[in-house]
């Protein structure tokens, strides 16, 4: 933080004194990282330092920026600079930037292409939002079968220069079907006459354009690659999904699904550049749902009216029982999504999960129902006139509400979100304070059962 701070302050002492050619000369020496943190905490000068950066330094700098810094920049550049970095993104770049531009902005840029490009920016935008084409880039290296090693190292001299990455190359028939995928390695490392047809396994795996995103993350986390082939239905190689591409597509599924754990829509911004009405629009339609669900609890406290007049003693440990049943419903809903979103529990899962939880649930329930009755035992021990001469019974009352509520907890929370993903919605929707809701008013439907079923006709 100190070295931040430190060259912050250089930059801003270069520019107070406009020394153009020492804060160029910094600005090229600063690693693309760096540059990009310095952009962050002055945004202000975001747009001079772009246009001052070589375009290809411009565009790295340009591509690891978050979508709003991007859109301010971009409002503040020349019509030539803007021209340049357009043309230079990489097309899965290009394209997630123009996704999240308006229409008639996108109309403007595309003109900026030449037409090949525009072409092919125009495909990957015509893939559905959340699919594979939207992530792909056609920049790649293909090669023939019935190529020798000598050939296919020509061919990677000659157009590797354009291609995302050359780590991989792929083999591809006479209409363009992919037949399998070749580590560069194994390239090098063979006789210049080498067919081929010699180096490949037949271990292809590729991805299907109209694939949703979310499998091209597992795909990439299962089989430890850089970049796999993405083709269309009839098995025709259209581009190629490379890891930095997903890394950055996980950490914003990622931040999507805390926030919804977290009891609120998705931000589409990062927080601080999202406004004060949007943020009280993305949180203020769970929390009403949320009191709408709070005052069932109220419906049923009313509903146990005269137990509650009869033995006020009761009230004191509600609190207790709702937060119990509330945490650990919130637990397990919390460890059921993540391992969801691992591929760790799948629908098919749901009895194994239902057993163990029902299991789990119980002992903990077990644990905290001990904790509950030795509390209760020790305020007795200390003041004997709280709870009468009938501790024991609210004790035990107590202790059995509270090992079957933490059971109905981490049931309804770990049920819920495969629930909904059977239903074909968000896991991530049964967040932790919606879980906490609802478990807040079964809850207290449970107490009050067993308070009057052990209590009746000595305190109720």
């Amino acid at each position: 933080m100190e070295n931040l701070d430190t060259l912050i302050e250089q930059v801003e002492l270069l520019i107070d004194t406009e020394d153009n050619t020492a804060l160029y000369d910094m600005l090229e020496e600063l690693n693309i990282s760096d540059v990009k943190e310095l952009i962050d905490e002055l945004p202000e000068f975001g747009p001079r330092f772009i246009e001052m950066l070589p375009i290809s330094r411009s565009v790295h700098v340009f591509r690891i920026l978050d979508f709003p810094v991007q859109e301010r920049i971009i409002k503040k550049l020349s019509g030539a600079k803007i021209s340049e970095l357009i043309n230079e993104l990489p097309p899965d770049d290009r394209t997630s930037f123009f996704s999240e531009l308006h229409g008639d902005v996108v109309k403007k840029m595309i003109i900026l292409l030449p037409a090949e490009d525009r072409k092919e920016a125009l495909a990957l935008l015509g893939y559905n939002e959340n699919s594979v084409g939207r992530l792909m880039t056609p920049d790649y290296v293909a090669v023939k079968k019935h190529w020798n090693v000598a050939q296919v190292l020509q061919h990677i001299r000659r157009y590797g220069v354009n291609s995302e990455t050359i780590d991989v190359i792929y083999v591809i028939g006479d209409k363009g079907e992919l037949l399998d995928d070749l580590r560069i390695r194994k390239v090098l490392l063979a006789a210049p006459e080498t067919m081929v047809s010699e180096l490949t396994d037949d271990r292809l795996i590729a991805l299907n354009a109209n694939d949703p995103q979310e499998e091209a993350i597992e795909m990439f986390r299962m089989n430890n690659r850089v970049a796999l082939p993405v083709t269309d239905d009839q098995y025709i190689l259209l581009g190629i999904v490379t890891v930095d591409d997903i890394l950055w597509l996980a950490k914003e599924e990622y931040t999507e699904d805390i926030q919804k754990i977290g009891g609120t829509e998705a931000l589409d911004e990062p927080y601080l550049d999202t406004s004060i009405f949007n943020l009280v629009k993305k949180r203020v339609g769970w929390l009403a749902i949320l009191m709408i669900g709070e005052m069932l609890t109220a419906t049923a406290m009313g509903f146990f009216e005269d137990q509650i007049h009869k033995a006020t003693v009761l009230a004191l440990f509600i609190p207790l029982i709702i937060s119990c049943g509330g945490n650990s419903g919130s637990q397990a809903s919390t460890l059921i999504i993540q391992a969801m979103a691992l591929g760790e529990v799948t629908l098919r899962d749901w009895w194994r999960v239902m057993r163990r939880e029902i299991i789990s649930g119980f002992l903990l329930g077990v644990c905290l129902g001990l904790v509950g009755f030795l509390r209760i035992f020790v305020w007795h021990m200390i003041a004997p006139n709280v709870y009468g001469e009938h501790w024991l019974m609210i004790a035990g009352t107590i202790s059995i509400s509270l090992v079957f509520v933490v059971l109905w907890g981490s049931l309804t929370g770990s049920m819920l979100p495969i629930i909904l993903k059977k239903l074909g919605a968000d896991p991530a929707t049964s967040s932790a304070p919606f879980v906490a809701t609802l478990v807040d008013v079964t809850g207290l439907l449970i107490y009050f059962s067993f308070a009057v079923l052990f209590m009746r006709g000595v305190l109720l």
